[in-house]
């Protein structure tokens, strides 16, 4: 019995070519049709047996096609911003192009400019409560990849939750003077009442795992410096569990974005150059449209929640 659709072809086509049986009376028990059948034998006289491989029967034009100049504006757009589909559609729609977030999902893809590697992410089903403007800041700190001139340099980040505002600033160590400095600049810079910050363990943020069992009473430890500060200002000073930064899931979202279309992408001839350039990205990223605000921007989301 034959395995391939070019073997089961071959058997009905031989016994023709080699004039074993007439083509009419085989076409009698040929159960696709003589038409069929002369076709194959056209093919197998031109081509051999590679005339009889299967080929694929996909039209190779399309009617309702996008047109190449609406596919070299996603690939232009794609390689500008960097940005995902869905985004994509909002910015073509702004031109007045009208265009499904799966046509240019495949777009992209056929272009080469998706991931090869994916991490699948785990779903787990977390109750999200709807949040006003300043209920919750989450506070990090992300190391800046390159030295600048030998200097280590660090991006101090707050994040409003509901609304995906950011604060950035840039400071040249990580110590606990320079969080205690952030968080006094937030509260002044800030339009809206910060109502809860949210951090992780580190040394700068918090002394629970470093300093409390050196205390002289561990029943009254000395508080931190940033605590301090969000007591004197009445602001609840949350902590994420050790070794889970997913608790602090906007602002490592956001470090990453930072990753691959800041740090990736620009260079920084001093630190004085390098705070500028932050400043400016902090502005571009408050007024980026973002997929969990449904289209809209941090600043606009101000505007809109009380």
């Amino acid at each position: 019995m034959p395995k391939t659709t070019k073997e089961e072809r071959l058997r009905w086509v031989l016994p023709i070519v080699n004039k074993e049986v007439k083509l009419k009376d085989l076409a009698r028990v040929f159960p696709h049709g003589k038409r069929t059948l002369e076709r194959w034998i056209a093919n197998y006289k031109e081509f051999g047996e590679q005339g009889l491989e299967p080929k694929s029967t996909r039209p190779k034009t399309n009617p309702n096609e996008t047109s190449i100049r609406i596919k070299e504006r996603i690939v232009e757009l794609r390689k500008d911003k960097k940005q995902c589909a869905i985004k994509i559609m909002w910015d073509l729609e702004e031109e007045g192009i009208y265009l499904h977030k799966n046509t240019i999902q495949k777009i992209i893809k056929k272009e080469g400019l998706t991931r090869k590697y994916r991490t699948r992410k785990a779903n787990p089903n977390y109750i999200r409560a709807s949040l006003k403007k300043g209920e919750l800041v989450e506070i990090d700190i992300k190391f800046v990849p390159d030295r600048i001139k030998g200097q280590r340099a660090y991006q101090f980040t707050a994040i409003d939750c509901a609304t995906r505002w950011r604060y950035l600033q840039a400071y040249d160590d990580a110590s606990s003077h320079s969080a205690i400095c952030f968080l006094r600049e937030l509260i002044k810079i800030a339009d809206f009442e910060i109502k809860a910050v949210k951090t992780d363990n580190g040394s700068c943020f918090t002394n629970r795992y470093t300093g409390y069992n050196k205390s002289t009473d561990p029943l009254n430890p000395r508080l931190h410096g940033f605590d301090l500060v969000c007591q004197e200002f009445g602001i609840p000073h949350y902590l994420i569990d050790p070794g889970k930064p997913q608790q602090n899931s906007f602002v490592e979202r956001s470090h990453r974005e930072d990753q691959e279309k800041f740090y990736e992408q620009v260079k920084f001839k001093s630190f004085k150059d390098f705070k500028y350039k932050l400043r400016l990205w902090n502005m571009y990223s408050n007024n980026t449209k973002h997929c969990g605000l449904d289209g809209k921007t941090p600043n606009q989301m101000l505007k809109l929640l009380n």
